[in-house]
Parts: structure tokens; sequence; C-alpha cells
């Protein structure tokens, strides 16, 4: 019996009913609350035709606005990641460190940054210190302040990523590298960490849809991301609601991909295996002839 069946029993035909009956009712009610939204638009006059014909008859609200911001918030979410995984492999392998000094400053290290909210980091970062600086330009005090606390935030999590990752392994791992003479350190590096980074790369890149997301938060410091671009946009154009809505479109475009892309990672993964070739079910060759086991001792006699 596999562990899939006994962690969840196939629903009967009552509870198939019922589950029916459930997500019937669920849809009923995202209907009855999209028919309500629409209406209420409808009676505030945004869905008039002129609120929503900049955005395919006029090209600067792109140019000017939209493709900007969107280059604002790939480039914060592009320099976070990389930081981030830089991060989150150093403190990763400092909270699996053998030297009880460098776990523990690892982990509060971790901890701290994993439990503070990202927006308190960024008004933090960015009105206490970087707004303040005479050796930051002020253009870049805004990207400073978001990619310092996503990196920070973000890398937190892929430490943890890393260790439950190297702890999921199977302890024999570990053991074999250390039977034959590598020294722990050696067995992290070598053995256990290829091994968790290639079991938690579906979570990684999953991880990149909370970076994305997040950089919407730089909007609170003056960061002119894809956010900002909405609201100076509706400010221009007086559509606010529907740019709003653009903005969120491209968000779930953005971000559906990289979920498919997280899933093929995932499914490519499983494809792969952990043999080190392909399985077959055919029978080995039979050597005949004289190299068959006992033909030498067979002949032998029969020569006597």
């Amino acid at each position: 019996m596999s562990a899939e069946n006994v962690l969840f029993d196939a629903p009967g035909p009552r509870a198939r009913r019922r589950h029916a009956v459930i997500a019937g009712l669920g849809v009923l009610a995202a209907l009855w609350a999209l028919w309500v939204v629409i209406g209420k638009m409808n009676e505030a006059n945004q869905l008039e035709g002129y609120m929503w014909s900049p955005f395919v008859t006029d090209p600067e609200v792109w140019t000017q606005y939209l493709l900007p911001g969107l280059w604002e918030t790939v480039k914060a979410a592009t320099l976070s990641v990389v930081l981030a995984g830089i991060f989150g492999l150093v403190f990763g392998m400092g909270r699996l460190s053998h030297v009880r000094a460098v776990r523990w400053v690892a982990g509060a290290v971790v901890e701290f940054f994993r439990s503070v909210p990202v927006l308190l980091m960024m008004i933090f970062f960015f009105f206490g210190w970087f707004s303040r600086s005479e050796w930051i330009p002020n253009e870049y005090a805004p990207l400073l302040g978001v990619v310092l606390a996503l990196t920070l935030y973000n890398g937190s999590v892929i430490a943890e990523l890393v260790r439950s990752g190297v702890y999921s392994l199977p302890k024999g791992q570990a053991e074999a590298g250390l039977s034959i003479g590598l020294s722990p350190g050696q067995t992290l590096r070598s053995i256990q960490l290829p091994q968790a980074l290639t079991a938690m790369l579906p979570a990684l890149v999953g991880q990149l849809v909370v970076v994305l997301k997040d950089t919407a938060l730089g909007t609170i410091i003056l960061y002119p991301e894809l956010l900002t671009a909405a609201k100076t946009l509706g400010s221009a154009y007086a559509n606010t609601v529907p740019a709003y809505i653009v903005v969120a479109v491209i968000f779930i475009l953005i971000n559906y991909a990289l979920t498919r892309v997280a899933r093929f990672v995932e499914h490519w993964l499983k494809r792969r295996g952990h043999t080190s070739g392909p399985v077959t079910t055919t029978a080995p060759n039979i050597v005949t002839g004289v190299g068959e086991p006992g033909a030498v001792m067979a002949e032998e006699s029969a020569t006597r």
C-alpha cells in the first residue's frame, strides 16, 4: 500500500456529491461577487470606453508609464533573487556548520530577518539610512531599499530551504562521504548540498513569484515600479481603476508564467529520476560455449 493511499482515502459516492455541491456553491458565490463588482464599476462609470481607450490608442501609456515600471520591477526582482540566492547559500550552510558559534550566529540572523515584515525593512532602510546618506545618490536610494529588504527576507527563506533540503536527505549520504575520508564540510559541499539544491529547485523557482510580487511594496518608498507607474498613469489619464486592473493582469500573467516554469522544472526532475541509467526489464545475455561457467572443467575431464 502506497503512502498516498494511507494519507488520503478516495471519496465515496456521498462525499463526491457533497464536494460537487460545495464546488457549485463556490462558483455561484464567485459569479455573484463578480456581478456585484461589475455593477459597482458601471455605476461609477469605470466601464466607459474613454477609460480604457488610452491603453489601445495612446502609445505613451506603455512607453512612458507601464513598460518603464515593468522594467524597474524586473530589475529589482532580478537583483534581489541573485543576492538572496547568495545570502541563502551562505547562511544555509552556516546553519549546517559543525561549529556551534557559526551555527548560532547564522540561525539568529536567519530567524530575525525571516520574522521582520518586508515592508517594515524597506521603510527602515530607506527613511532611516539611504535617504539620509550623503554617499548614496537620491535616485538609487529607493532601489537599494527595495533590493536590500527583499534580499534579507527571501535570503532567509532560501537558507531555511537549504537546511531543510539537506536534512531531508538519507543519512547514508553523509556517512558515505565520511567513509571515503571527506571532512564534514567537504561532505556537505560535495555530496549533500548539490542533491539538496536539485530537490528544492521547484521551491526556489516558486520563490521568484514572491519576490516579484513584493517589489510592489516599493511604492511606499517612492520606487518607480509597476504599481507606482499605474498610480501615476491613473492620475494623468483620470482612469485609476482601469490602470490598476491592467497592472494586476500584467502581474498575473508574469506570475503564472513563473509558476508554469516551476511546474516544468518539477516534472523534469521527476522524469529524470535518481538512477544511474535507464531501467530495463530484458533478461541478461547468457554466454554459451567455452565461456559458460563450468565449461573449462568439462572440457578438461573429456580429454582425460
